[in-house]
């Protein structure tokens, strides 16, 4: 097999194509991230495996090289530059403390251990950038807006940045290109060289976004070319590409507006080109010598206890100087923990160019196992620390994001077949009603696809008028459903190749308050190869998706389930849904509301009486007065979350879930989603709330 592959590009590209297709949902199940899977892989079917592939293979060395710049690429497209322009002047300070501390902390260290100065240098510079892996933690407690974590996702760019200047100067440094005089010209060539990238793409790119009123392919089409001719032109310059990718991710970011075209590029990135990259990196690890690394390498405790600690200090000294309080000060230091994306990407280059050696490699192979576990561990005690400070002043009076307790909805519902989705309309039906009987609006909304309908070039081709005729159909059987039910609604039909972007579109234009959309179980391995629908709209729209899977007529509803992670306003918007979704039946029919927190069974017994006293807090009247719905509160001790929301489900007709969906910085480490899981696994209805919430 290795002979044959050898002398075969085709091949060695279809079999790296496979394992990146493969290996992710296998690993999934074992509650791996998906990249220690890619690693696995590499290694199995590289030197110290089964021998097929070498990371010398200039097959292997181009795909790789893809994978790197589209990794750094991702990282600059994903930062949310409208935060970090609110709070730009802390969020540098923060960058540059912690640049600039575990930079000298590192290169102090490399000289320790007798690396010569540049390799020192580059080591140092290694550990100053961070991975914000806890930000989908962070999403999850509906804290995106805290200072602390826009001080700490801004500074990322600031650390990003200089890191991969400093790779440059020492790539070029150790290959002998650059006197000690010629730094200073190379670092003012940088500089114009990101001025002019920044600049351009952002000149071209708004021209070519007025323009391109037909064309999603070409969009994508100009990013891939701004990636590319950014990664050639830094090495023009004299830069490393990564350096070229990561600006025009950031240039990028600034231009193209969220939406199918930025999808698709992080798609095509986070699915194909990323994963080859962490096959490469496995193909380059010597498991025996890993294993000896992780397990008694003095310089690998070593380089893991001084990025932590130099980490900790500026977060320290940035708290002191915003007068942050502790959990404050917290998040800071979690966020800047984790060492994946940036790390990884100037180690293979590092290692690619001599500068470093195996042991360094599988040093830093060991801090991403280590920082990613830890820094996401640290996020989620910051979180829910910050989340019982607020939980003092969280009550029902408070808006939320929905306000669902007091005005009216208008709540666009998507049909595809009324006669089999008269629950879901039946639902909205009860979700519109606001206070003193105030009426909403439901809006289905039927979307035809001309592409998906296999229309032709023609301007009136026939399928399209088929297509449009049985979306009238839909329609019209939904006005029957609503009307029966004495639902305000008014119909809605759309032409938008784009499905999922079309429903977000129509969401702004309608000012929808939320969208509801039907959910089937599904087969796990087609959702992900051929997309998530629901999953896209939830990425698109403007306001809240509520996904549904009914399992009978919403007017039985009477035993809802609400378990809530924690005490925030994204829970209190579960129960608040729960509210609406009781409010004006019958007393005596046994309507009531379970509100769940599932901990561990460690937590101290004055915590749980504290966690049951907030909940109860949320009660707007003592339960049977004033037609309010009975609320009990319940805490159960188990180490298993879904096992244990499963069992309480058995005796309510509904169960409303939060959802968690996001790939940080276009990693194959996607957040955890239990209510996906759930969604599937719970034979009551269900109904998620989608997060984030714009």
């Amino acid at each position: 097999m290795g002979t044959f592959l050898a002398g075969n590009p085709l091949a060695i590209f279809a079999l790296l194509l496979v394992l990146s297709v493969v290996v992710p949902p296998l690993v999934r199940p074992l509650r791996l991230p998906d990249l220690v899977g890619l690693l696995a892989a590499g290694v199995a079917i590289g030197p110290h495996g089964l021998g097929w592939l070498v990371s010398t293979s200039e097959t292997v060395r181009l795909l790789s090289d893809v994978g790197v710049i589209y990794l750094l690429f991702i990282a600059g497209l994903e930062i949310d530059l409208g935060e970090f322009q609110r709070i730009r002047a802390r969020s540098f300070r923060f960058g540059l403390l912690t640049f600039t501390l575990p930079m000298l902390a590192g290169t102090v260290l490399g000289f320790v251990y007798g690396y010569p100065a540049v390799s020192a240098v580059l080591i140092g510079s290694i550990l100053a950038s961070h991975t914000p892996l806890g930000y989908p933690i962070v999403r999850g407690f509906g804290a995106m807006r805290e200072e602390c974590v826009t001080v700490a996702i801004g500074g990322t760019i600031f650390t990003d940045i200089a890191a991969l200047v400093v790779l440059a100067l020492c790539v070029s440094l150790g290959q002998g290109q650059l006197s000690t005089e010629g730094v200073v010209g190379l670092l003012l060539k940088v500089a114009v060289y990101a001025a002019a990238v920044l600049l351009l793409i952002r000149w071209l790119g708004r021209g070519l976004i007025r323009r391109s009123v037909d064309g999603d392919s070409r969009l994508f089409v100009a990013v891939l070319l701004a990636l590319f001719l950014a990664a050639v032109g830094a090495e023009l310059a004299g830069v490393e590409k990564i350096v070229g990718a990561f600006l025009a991710g950031l240039a990028v970011n600034g231009v193209l507006p969220d939406g199918r075209v930025k999808e698709q590029v992080v798609v095509v990135g986070a699915s194909l080109f990323i994963p080859l990259f962490f096959i490469d990196l496995g193909l380059l690890l010597d498991v025996p010598v890993f294993l000896s690394t992780m397990t008694g390498s003095v310089f690998a405790v070593a380089l893991i206890l001084t990025l932590i600690a130099s980490k900790g200090l500026a977060s320290w000294w940035s708290g002191l100087l915003y007068r942050y309080d502790g959990p404050q000060m917290l998040t800071l230091w979690s966020l800047s923990i984790p060492q994946v994306a940036a790390t990884l990407a100037a180690t293979y280059v590092g290692f690619r160019q001599g500068l470093l050696d195996e042991r360094m490699l599988n040093s830093v192979l060991a801090l991403m196992v280590v920082t990613a576990t830890l820094g996401p561990i640290l996020t989620t005690v910051a979180m829910t620390r910050m989340a019982s400070r607020r939980s003092r002043e969280l009550s029902l009076q408070e808006t939320g994001q929905l306000a669902l307790v007091r005005r009216a909805l208008r709540v666009l519902v998507p049909v595809s077949d009324a006669r089999s989705e008269g629950f879901l309309l039946a639902l909205a039906g009860r979700l519109i009603e606001g206070e003193a009987g105030r009426q909403g609006l439901v809006l289905p909304l039927a979307v035809v696809s001309p592409r998906q309908a296999g229309a032709g070039r023609g301007p009136h081709p026939p399928v399209v008028h088929r297509a449009l005729a049985e979306g009238r159909q839909r329609l019209e059987q939904a006005d029957a459903c609503t009307a029966a039910a004495g639902v305000p609604s008014r119909s809605l039909l759309r032409v938008d190749n784009d499905i999922p972007g079309g429903i977000a579109r129509t969401a702004l234009e309608q000012g929808a308050d939320l969208v509801l959309v039907g959910v089937a179980r599904g087969p796990r391995l087609g959702r992900w190869l051929f997309g998530d629908l629901v999953a896209a709209i939830c990425r698109q729209a403007h306001c809240p998706v509520v996904m549904a899977r009914l399992g009978e007529d919403p007017a039985g509803f009477r035993r809802l389930l609400v378990p809530v992670k924690d005490l925030s306003a994204g829970a209190l918007e579960q129960f608040q849904l729960a509210e609406r979704l009781l409010r004006g039946c019958p007393s005596g029919e046994g309507a009531a509301i379970t509100l769940l927190h599932v901990h561990e069974p460690w937590l101290p017994q004055a915590e749980r009486e504290r966690l049951t006293r907030q909940l109860q807090a949320w009660i707007p009247s003592p339960p049977g007065t004033g037609g309010a719905v009975p609320v009990a509160v319940e805490l159960l001790a188990d180490p298993n979350v879904a096992d244990a929301i499963e069992r309480s489900s058995e005796s309510h007709d509904l169960v409303i879930l939060r959802s968690l969906r996001r790939l940080v910085e276009g990693l194959p480490i996607p957040a955890s989603d239990q209510a996906t899981g759930l969604l599937r696994r719970l034979a009551c209805s269900v109904l998620v709330i989608s997060d984030p919430l714009h």
